[in-house]
């Protein structure tokens, strides 16, 4: 049996010098990776330098291809975010822009590169705009080709205003746990049935 790969983009505006609620969300959805014998990795997009733009590599440093170089090892791709003013991150948009710049290109079949990868979300936030920022990583990791399984939004908002954050006060949140293991399992069911049998080609490339 093959092993699958699994890569969380943590879309933290904090670099990794300083404690982060959306990667200590994604340490609990490895725990369930890690007992399906699933690799995974996270990387804090923060510690990177991330050019701005729509192509693959844009030049002068830009850290973006060694990133990009991840996501194509990998089966299963989760973009996790925290909520600023309602949104997403400024960091999960760019990650989203730049993986857009890659729509273009194509696997062995023709089909977009992202085709048989697999696709979730995970967001914190003391505020509401949890549904909203998952909706918009999950439409748009579709729209480039990746697969959405069913209930692949695994979220924690505390009450509104400053106040306790994940790590604090979410981790014994009983819906929040389901909805992390609905993630990790549904995630790991469709990329195995992805990786034995791929998407065919017909009727969906590129060329």
């Amino acid at each position: 049996m093959q092993i699958l790969k699994a890569l969380f983009l943590n879309t933290s505006l904090k670099s990794t010098s300083d404690p982060s609620h959306t990667e200590g969300f994604m340490e609990d959805v490895k725990i369930h990776y890690n007992q399906l014998g699933v690799e995974s990795e996270i990387v804090r997009l923060a510690d990177y330098n991330i050019a701005h733009g729509v192509q693959e590599d844009m030049g002068d440093g830009d850290e973006w291809p060694q990133i990009l170089e991840k996501v194509m090892a990998a089966d299963i791709l989760i973009i996790g975010t925290p909520i600023w003013l309602g949104e997403k991150s400024s960091l999960c948009t760019q990650a989203i822009e730049r993986l857009y710049g890659s729509s273009s290109v194509t696997n062995d079949s023709g089909q977009a590169v992202f085709y048989n990868k697999v696709g979730g979300a995970v967001v914190t936030g003391n505020e509401d705009g949890a549904k909203h920022s998952a909706s918009e990583i999950l439409y748009s990791l579709s729209h480039i080709g990746f697969t959405i399984p069913p209930n692949v939004d695994a979220y924690w908002v505390g009450e509104a205003g400053p106040g306790e954050s994940y790590m604090d006060a979410g981790r014994d949140n009983d819906f929040t746990k389901s909805t992390i293991e609905r993630l990790a399992y549904n995630t790991y069911h469709f990329a195995g049935l992805l990786k034995n049998n791929p998407i065919p080609a017909e009727g969906n490339t590129l060329e």
